[in-house]
């Protein structure tokens, strides 16, 4: 079971600057935040604590707190917000409720673009995207409007990669998989066409752009 956040850490959610996503907290309710996915800290002094965007849309109320350890993948079962990488059974959902959520969570990223990034850029992958990879870019194709694949069917697909800082991205649709290499350019990463060995079917290498 999925149990939210204690009385004082919402507290602790709910007075976060509404901008920026600073958080003021005791060390002990900040840490249990950022094991819960719902904060981070900043890599540079004064090494301050932010809100993710998991952590925005439980201050909006869209969504309930995981627990420290829960399974990374149980968004229908748990309330927790998650981008679709393609292959969930609920990726045919993509209703109006849905159409927020996704539209939430990446208006918390590009947040913490601003707030993480030097210089506050929003246009390249922060190190929370670094971080996770899958659900970054997932999460750029999602909320561009892209339909992730069911158990079957067409829709993009993210997985992870042997290499380094990259994704895979497949969608057995040509026109589809050059709109989402269009995308994920725009969002900031760089994109390689490449074919597989076997079948030679078209997928995308997505890796974020650091300058």
């Amino acid at each position: 079971m999925t149990r939210p956040p204690t009385a004082a850490q919402r507290r602790v959610i709910d007075a976060a600057d509404p901008v920026t996503g600073r958080l003021r907290g005791t060390e002990s309710q900040l840490t249990a935040l950022v094991k819960r996915g719902l904060a981070f800290r900043h890599p540079r002094p004064p090494h301050a604590h932010f809100l993710t965007p998991e952590g925005h849309r439980v201050r909006q109320g869209i969504t309930r707190a995981p627990e420290p350890d829960g399974p990374a993948e149980a968004p229908a079962a748990t309330g927790v917000f998650a981008a679709r990488v393609g292959g969930e059974e609920a990726a045919a959902d993509a209703g109006p409720a849905r159409r927020r959520e996704v539209h939430s969570a990446w208006q918390g990223l590009l947040e913490l673009r601003r707030m993480t990034n030097p210089g506050g850029a929003v246009d390249r992958p922060c190190g929370w995207e670094r971080a996770h990879l899958v659900r970054a870019a997932a999460l750029a194709l999602e909320a561009a409007g892209h339909g992730p694949a069911g158990r079957e069917g067409p829709g993009y697909r993210v997985r992870e990669t042997p290499q380094p800082e990259a994704v895979a991205v497949h969608e057995p649709d040509g026109e589809a998989l050059r709109a989402c290499a269009a995308t994920l350019e725009e969002a900031g990463w760089q994109v390689s066409e490449h074919r597989e060995p076997r079948g030679g079917a078209r997928y995308l290498l997505a890796s974020p752009r650091r300058a």
